[in-house]
């Protein structure tokens, strides 16, 4: 959604979570004991629905944030362990198969008494061939190397649809190579910034000492690690910026990219990453190549040489002995989410196993989880909202007919993907054994990398997916013009067989209308039905639609989220729209679910229909993070957060007022309302 970046049954397939701290399961379907009925509705709706739950509920010690996404996140998570302690104890499974893969993925992961033994020896090879770079042609094919076994540095290369013609795969390449989560926490000016870089240059320090460089050689290389990343950062587009298609596209002949970017030597790198014959790439941030085609002669060998050494000890420090782990953890963990311990060993192997043979661990998954009915059922509601969403551009008052009809027509190509893919692609190739976990985890990246490479002038397959079986989320994709739903997501309390059809409505329903709506929002609205980034809009028309997102984005901006943290309603843009969208839509849909029946819905629990549906919507939302992770969020997350995806929206919609008698002036009722679709 996605729902952030990042994703991720008793009846017909699903299992109700149990009663407990932060669970969701209740004889109907809703747990008013969450709500906390002191508070007002048409003041604060999130904690009128939340409230008590807030209030009794804490963030776990190895957690920054806990809410509905990790409740399920957790139950799958233990779902997927008996999977995989099951396929660990199968002796007779054959090899490729995957009952073998993904238990000796595992097993090899839960191997600590070997991965102790190991502790940093598996870096050497990559050490060795970093030491024995002497000049910037060495450079750049260690570069390549590294960036075949899944090391990132300095850029990102790989295939990738061109959004200009969607049908075909090209090379994309793109800025890259820090180890902070984005280019703001190198370049802003605050006080909690200064003291994160101040924090980062520690970390590093120790990790180097840890590999037994002297205490000096260590501050030393953190120092240049440190002034190399921030060159990079500086050149860098914002997370605002990347979010415009336009910023992350300038197509040009290869000739041309090596006319821009002499230095770099682009030859050698697609030589030693063995790519196909292309004539065109994707130079996305043509600035930054040009930085670091200077970089290439400014910055010595040596330098390049150290930084190198960290970026393969930066990305390889949880696959190895426990005193990495651990220091990664101390600033990753604690300084920049405020986690407090790190999470049981098997949750971390499972995630391992589901980021580098999902597929495998997922078709077992599946099997447990997900039913015919339940895809069926997804299938209906998805009609449904689809349904309510024509006729919504029907009916809206500021869109031209011309454009109207250019966006039915791109409703009508809307596909889906429910629960799994329908067609598998495999491991074919891929060894997987016991004796090395950071064996597996390199030969798993290269496997994935060289198949993306061959991918390289290919027609694109719209039926491949993005996310594992289990993964808690959902999203859409511009330029495949389709929703996704993973079967991870669809059990309560997003889908609940248990709950009425308001519920359900103002969870799941909300977030299918939400999926669809990023097909409209302020970026997805710029590729067209074929999934191209293609104005399809009169000039007029998307001046109207800019003027309303920016209402969006200026509500948004305006929520202080922590004392003198206010919300960037530009980087949440897209997302709010969509919530904002979603929440229409699926009152539309549910309201005409009901159809002519002159028997209206009782009363559950005392709350009407209308009242149960954004109850159901404020209940996903429940959740709570440690002041890093909120911090963090608003840095670079394109998400709003939980308490403000709750009323914001909300207090747009007349319907929502309706529902709970609220009147002008009360905190829930907008003066302005921002209304799109």
């Amino acid at each position: 959604m996605t729902l952030s970046s990042t994703i991720r049954k008793s009846f017909a397939g699903f299992i109700l979570l149990a009663i407990s701290a932060g669970a969701f399961a209740q004889s109907k379907g809703f747990d008013p004991s969450r709500m906390d009925t002191s508070a007002q509705a048409c003041t604060d709706f999130f904690q009128y629905a939340n409230g008590n739950w807030i209030k009794t509920t804490e963030i776990p010690a190895d957690k920054s944030r806990f809410g509905s996404f990790d409740i399920l996140l957790d139950r799958n998570r233990d779902i997927m362990r008996e999977v995989l302690e099951a396929a660990a104890k199968d002796s007779k499974a054959a090899r490729g198969s995957d009952s073998q893969m993904i238990g000796d993925f595992y097993s090899a992961c839960m191997d600590e008494a070997a991965i102790e033994k190991a502790d940093a020896k598996p870096l050497q090879p990559y050490f060795s061939m970093i030491d024995k770079t002497r000049n910037s042609q060495d450079l750049i094919k260690t570069i390549a190397t590294l960036h075949q076994n899944g090391f990132p540095a300095v850029f990102g290369f790989g295939a990738g649809p061109d959004i200009k013609n969607s049908s075909m795969y090209i090379v994309n390449t793109g800025q890259g190579g820090l180890s902070l989560p984005n280019r703001d926490y190198y370049t802003k000016d605050d006080a909690k910034s200064q003291e994160i870089r101040t924090k980062f240059v520690e970390h590093m320090t120790n990790m180097f000492k840890l590999l037994g460089d002297a205490p000096e050689k260590a501050a030393a290389n953190a120092s240049t690690v440190m002034r190399i990343q921030t060159r990079l950062a500086n050149a860098s587009k914002t997370p605002v910026e990347m979010r415009n298609p336009e910023n992350r596209y300038s197509k040009m002949p290869v000739a041309q990219a090596k006319e821009i970017t002499p230095n770099i030597g682009w030859d050698a790198y697609f030589t030693t990453r063995g790519t196909p014959a292309f004539a065109e790439i994707n130079i996305a941030q043509p600035d930054f190549f040009r930085e670091v085609n200077k970089m290439m002669t400014d910055v010595s060998i040596e330098d390049w040489k150290t930084y190198l050494r960290w970026m393969v000890l930066n990305s390889a420090a949880q696959r190895i002995s426990k005193r990495f782990v651990d220091e990664n953890f101390n600033f990753f963990g604690r300084t920049l989410t405020g986690a407090k311990e790190q999470q049981p060993r098997w949750r971390q192997c499972i995630a391992a196993t589901d980021n580098y043979v999902g597929e495998a661990l997922g078709q077992e998954f599946v099997k447990r989880t997900f039913t015919p009915e339940a895809k069926a059922r997804m299938n209906q509601m998805i009609d449904n909202l689809i349904a309510a969403f024509r006729e919504r551009i029907q009916q809206l008052d500021w869109m031209s007919p011309e454009t109207k009809q250019q966006a039915l027509v791109k409703l009508s190509t809307f596909k889906r993907k429910i629960g799994y893919p329908d067609k598998l692609r495999g491991y074919q190739g891929l060894a997987i054994d016991r004796k090395s976990f950071f064996e597996n985890t390199v030969r798993g990246s290269g496997f994935e990398i060289n198949r993306n490479v061959r991918d390289i002038g290919n027609p694109v397959d719209r039926g491949r997916w993005g996310y594992n079986p289990p993964t808690v989320n959902a999203s859409y994709s511009s330029v495949n013009n389709d929703i996704t739903f993973p079967a991870g997501i669809l059990q309560p309390p997003f889908f609940n067989f248990a709950a009425d059809d308001a519920i359900n409505y103002g969870a799941i329903g909300a977030v299918i209308g939400h999926e669809v709506t990023h097909g409209f929002d302020d970026q997805g609205s710029k590729f067209d039905a074929e999934g191209n980034f293609k104005m399809w809009w009169t000039a007029e028309d998307r001046q109207r639609f800019e003027e309303k997102a920016n209402c969006v984005a200026n509500q948004f901006a305006s929520y202080e989220v922590l004392p003198g943290l206010k919300m960037n309603g530009r980087l949440t843009l897209g997302e709010n729209i969509a919530d904002l969208g979603g929440l229409t839509m699926a009152y539309y849909a549910f309201q005409k679910s009901l159809g002519s029946n002159k028997s209206r819905p009782a009363n559950i629990d005392g709350f009407t229909p209308e009242q149960r549906f954004f109850l159901g919507w404020a209940q996903v939302w429940a959740a709570k993070a440690t002041d890093e992770a909120t911090r963090s969020q608003v840095i670079g997350g394109p998400h709003a957060l939980p308490r403000w995806r709750v009323n914001g929206p909300l207090a747009n919609l007349p319907q929502f007022a309706q529902a709970y008698g609220c009147k002008a002036g009360d905190a829930m009722v907008r003066e302005e309302n921002c209304r799109i679709w």
